[in-house]
């Protein structure tokens, strides 16, 4: 199978889409307080945004306009690589020490706030990668989805960039900017496929 700029596009395309749905699912099961693995969640998440830095990277460099919004999405992809091994790696071992070494509880928050910092950068550029494609499609005739589109991200940016600027116990709840940024990916995904569709 040749990966061709299109079929490249519709994989990427799909890995934020199997994105949006996965946080969508997580958080719900997370607000209800319904017990799931983490191991499995952030694996998952892990695995799928390491296929999304090759496939969004192969993009970039076939694309002949947008550069920038695929550039966003690739650099996400690995910022939430780094943001979920924090994670998945960091949180449990510095839980522990903070739980039994006295004084050492700041570790385990310093190691959150660092987990959380990379997580609003990964959504600004998400933000930033749906303004452009939005725009994008807004110019080639697609109004609703464009507008809508461009909109999200815009919000993703600003919300994250917020939290980013005064940090996470500032005047903006976490998560707001974490639904935002996850509302900019699934409509950033839908985007790209009629994008794609559209250049048939």
């Amino acid at each position: 199978m040749e990966f061709t700029n299109k079929r490249t596009i519709l994989i990427s395309a799909s890995l934020l889409l199997v994105l949006a749905i996965s946080q969508a699912i997580f958080s719900v099961l997370y607000s209800a307080e319904i017990s799931f693995s983490r191991q499995f969640a952030w694996g998952l998440e892990a695995l799928v945004f390491t296929l999304l830095v090759a496939f969004a990277g192969s993009a970039m460099v076939q694309a002949k306009n947008a550069q920038l919004g695929w550039s966003a999405i690739a650099f996400s992809a690995v910022l939430n690589i780094v943001q979920v091994s924090v994670g998945l790696t960091l949180f449990s071992t510095f839980g522990k020490v903070a739980g039994t070494v006295e004084g050492a509880q700041p570790l385990i928050g310093g190691v959150v706030a660092l987990s959380f910092m990379i997580y609003y950068a990964a959504k600004v550029l998400l933000g930033l990668a749906a303004l452009v494609f939005g725009l994008s499609y807004f110019a080639k005739g697609g109004k609703a989805i464009g507008s809508l589109t461009a909109l999200a991200g815009a919000v993703a940016m600003l919300a994250n960039g917020i939290l980013i600027t005064f940090g996470r116990d500032g005047f903006l709840p976490s998560g707001v900017a974490g639904a935002s940024g996850m509302i900019a990916t699934l409509l950033l995904a839908i985007c790209l496929i009629s994008l794609n569709r559209k250049a048939d």
